[in-house]
């Protein structure tokens, strides 16, 4: 029987990281909107305790998502966000800002450390680079394709993580653009109208059918992706190279959505695990994400059998 990697998977409050745990997730990724960025939910500071301690009720491992890149004047604020987690012990925390490496040095806090710079993770030689100054994971560009990934996991002495479902960051600015827009147009813009449930997308003029979900919040606009990720029907390919982490994201998903994907990954990887050689998807995996998935938004296999150009 082959090791199955971890099923990672995020959760917006309380309530959902006992879902994930319940749909068959190993660890789940939770954060606070100042320190983290494009979470599915916020879980401040003063209810992190009581999140991690609903995780470990569940056995599943907590990751908390430090992953901004900060400004100068948001140092004190990290600093004493990590020296709280220092005490709470979660572990891991998801960095790309070398200042949370740094701060957590600073303080003797041995922080196990997952390394996610969003679209930069696309070679060996870097993700090294990270693991020789204290990465123990290194969370991949979701850009690469399966002979990318497949190199990289077999060059490097840390553990690697892969997106196996839902959307992904195109673009981001520290500009609210579409309050702009909206003043453009002679109209106010509330910010409780330009965040994550106020259903905005672009559409390209040469690719009309396709709808880019944008939203703003603190720290800017953000593009999404118009199609979901699923691997689910792939991964006894993905799973030839050492990948020791499979995420499922639930950014912009009702929990309804998100827990039947997890649910359905789960069931998938245990069939995998069991006889890694004759993998055969269940289509009942694939009917359960179906049942909510948005109709304007296409499953697809990502880049994993693209040629991607940077």
């Amino acid at each position: 029987m082959k090791t199955t990697p971890e099923l990672l998977a995020t959760a917006r409050s309380i309530d959902e990281i006992k879902q994930v745990a319940d749909a068959g997730a190993d660890a789940v990724v939770i954060g606070e909107s100042r320190f983290g960025v494009r979470l599915p939910g916020d879980i401040p500071a003063q209810e992190l305790e009581a999140a991690i301690a609903a995780a470990r009720e569940k056995r599943l491992r907590v990751y908390v998502a430090v992953n901004h890149v900060f400004a100068n004047e948001q140092l004190p604020e990290l600093r004493a966000y990590i020296q709280l987690l220092q005490q709470l012990e979660p572990d891991a925390l998801v960095f790309g800002d070398p200042a949370v490496l740094m701060i957590c040095r600073d303080l003797g806090y041995p922080a196990v450390l997952h390394w996610n710079p969003e679209m930069t993770s696309t070679n060996y030689a870097t993700a090294q680079y990270w693991g020789a100054r204290g990465a123990k994971r290194v969370v991949l560009a979701r850009e690469l394709n399966l002979e990318e990934i497949a190199e990289i996991a077999d060059n490097v002495q840390m553990e690697v993580q892969v997106q196996v479902h839902g959307m992904t960051t195109l673009y981001h600015s520290g500009r609210k653009l579409i309050q702009s827009y909206i003043h453009y147009q002679g109209a106010n813009a509330e910010p409780n109208h330009t965040g994550k449930d106020s259903g905005f997308y672009l559409v390209e003029q040469e690719r009309k059918e396709l709808r880019f979900p944008i939203y703003e919040d603190r720290d800017g606009t953000h593009i999404m992706s118009a199609e979901d990720i699923c691997l689910l029907e792939v991964l006894d390919e993905l799973l030839a190279a050492p990948i020791h982490s499979l995420k499922v994201e639930g950014l912009l998903k009702t929990s309804e959505a998100h827990v039947a994907a997890v649910r359905s990954y789960r069931e998938a990887l245990d069939a995998w695990a069991s006889n890694p050689d004759s993998y055969d998807p269940d289509p009942a995996w694939m009917e359960r994400i179906r049942q909510y998935q948005d109709p304007n938004r296409e499953l697809t296999y990502g880049f994993l059998f693209k040629e991607q150009v940077y």
